[in-house]
């Protein structure tokens, strides 16, 4: 299936729309060193409209739309998400703590165990 991405007209077009992204980009960091001696409220206001500006930019490529899809597909599975009840939470809590204490006192033992066989051995 061609689409107009794979065509050379959409893939140069595709390419100039990245180089006007990297001149964006590239202007952002020359103006924020340039004009270093400003406010920095102005600086910050001035990046945040260039990387806007590069950003819709970068959408209208054709990587830019498969990455609006995927952040759309993102977004519709976030919503599905069944986040635990506070009663579950407190459990899952407690079961993990048990776990954790139950696993150092084994480990305490074994420690305490080899640590007198070795005693015996070399002692």
């Amino acid at each position: 299936m061609a689409t107009a991405a794979s065509n050379g007209a959409g893939s140069r077009l595709d390419l100039l729309k990245w180089a006007v992204v990297g001149s964006l980009v590239a202007a952002g960091v020359w103006g924020n060193h340039h004009y270093a001696s400003e406010p920095l409220l102005y600086r910050a206001l001035a990046l945040l409209v260039l990387a806007l500006l590069a950003l819709a930019v970068a959408a209208t490529t054709a990587k830019g739309a498969e990455f609006l899809e995927l952040a759309k597909g993102a977004r519709l599975e976030a919503r599905r998400i069944v986040w635990p009840t506070r009663q579950e939470c407190n459990q899952t809590t407690l079961v993990v703590v048990g776990f954790i204490l139950l696993t150092a006192l084994i480990l305490w033992g074994l420690d305490s165990l080899f640590g007198w066989l070795i005693s015996l051995v070399i002692g």
